[in-house]
């Protein structure tokens, strides 16, 4: 059983209008006080209207939960400090009629001089995860094997249907936003460790991308740590479906280090099929069908039972599997969060979808 951590990206907003607040130093700093909070734990991303924390190395999903419900509360708290609010979503619900400002760190000047107008609207939030893996090679094989459920996982996690107060159509528009990167989307199928390096290094070697930072798939393998980082996902509404993915996600990682040490053929899926596969999934979350790891076109719900059963037997060496399941099965019931965001813009306009992202976030 891996361990696994998990990276959260927050927006900050005013509590009465929504609109984007650049205070993440202010608030980073007050909510970075020990014992509480470790500084490492806070960091400051791209715009300054924009926090991420990031848990421990966990073993159990007991401790991941619990060290997201205490980031969140400090974040939170120090927000309110400041006159503002952390929204968990994946966008926010207005554009803003300025450009937020850059962070002031080197790689992030570069990026905003490379793209601008892509920096400027990059007002989206993520959940990150980190799995370890027994080595660069093992990692490798990893993401030939997740790749296909990358499109399942964007769906259920599906948190931003709204952009510049309008629906987009769209359950995840965050994944439409990152998609416009050079290096982005499902990854490639690599032959080993040394053609994963090889093509970092050529894209570096191009000048398309500053550093290996900027390599935007929705897994690769992490610079800093030996784990396989899953990037798909929306930031979630609630802590515990964080705590979800985390525990899915770690199943599907030892199912497929299992597979690859059993000399199991790769399921191939051709660039152009994983492409729209990543689309159906971004345009519709849950509430339509999806293309599985086989390229055929399925109801959601068939698909999700589909990677349950996959990863199953992983799930259960964790013990997990209670936990898990059920998590999943409120998930299908309730909807995404794209598909709650939807229904309070209905019921109740912005205002409530609002009071949603922001309620949500502190929600123990």
């Amino acid at each position: 059983m891996a361990s696994v951590g998990v990276e959260e990206e927050y927006l900050l907003v005013d509590p009465v209008t929504g609109r984007l607040m650049p205070h993440a130093e202010k608030v980073r700093v007050a909510a970075g006080l020990e014992p509480f909070v470790a500084a490492r734990e806070i960091q400051p991303e791209l715009l300054q209207a924009q926090i991420e924390v990031a848990t421990p190395v966990c073993h159990a999903l007991d401790e991941v939960g619990g060290h997201l419900l205490r980031l969140r509360h400090a974040v939170a708290g120090s927000a309110e400090t400041h006159g503002c609010r952390i929204i968990a979503s994946g966008t926010p619900l207005f554009r803003e009629d300025s450009p937020v400002p850059v962070t002031g760190k080197t790689r992030y000047r570069i990026m905003q001089r490379q793209a601008p107008q892509l920096v400027a609207e990059q007002m989206v939030d993520g959940m990150h995860v980190h799995i370890a893996v027994p080595g660069r090679q093992a990692g490798v094989e990893v993401l030939n094997r997740i790749r296909g459920w990358l499109p399942t996982l964007t769906a259920m996690a599906a948190n931003s249907p709204l952009w510049d107060g309008r629906d987009t159509g769209f359950a995840s528009w965050r994944t439409v936003v990152f998609g416009r990167w050079p290096v982005s989307g499902v990854p490639p199928r690599f032959a080993d460790e040394r053609d994963y390096d090889a093509r970092i290094r050529r894209l570096l070697s191009t000048g398309v991308i500053a550093d290996a930072g900027q390599v935007y798939w929705q897994a690769r393998l992490s610079e800093r740590y030996p784990t396989v980082e899953v990037r798909c996902m929306d930031v979630q509404l609630r802590a515990d479906e964080a705590v979800m993915f985390a525990g899915l996600l770690r199943a599907l990682v030892d199912t497929a280090v299992v597979e690859a040490w059993e000399g199991r053929p790769v399921a191939d899926q051709h660039p152009e099929l994983a492409q729209g596969a990543m689309w159906q999934a971004a345009r519709h979350g849950l509430s339509g069908e999806l293309i599985d790891p086989a390229g055929r076109r399925r109801p959601a719900g068939d698909v999700v039972s589909g990677l349950l059963e996959h990863v199953g037997p992983a799930l259960d060496a964790a013990g997990d599997t209670r936990g898990v399941t059920a998590l999943v099965h409120r998930l299908l019931r309730q909807g995404t969060g794209a598909e709650r965001q939807r229904r309070a813009l209905t019921q109740g306009g912005l205002d409530a979808v609002l009071a949603l992202v922001v309620e949500a976030s502190g929600t123990p």
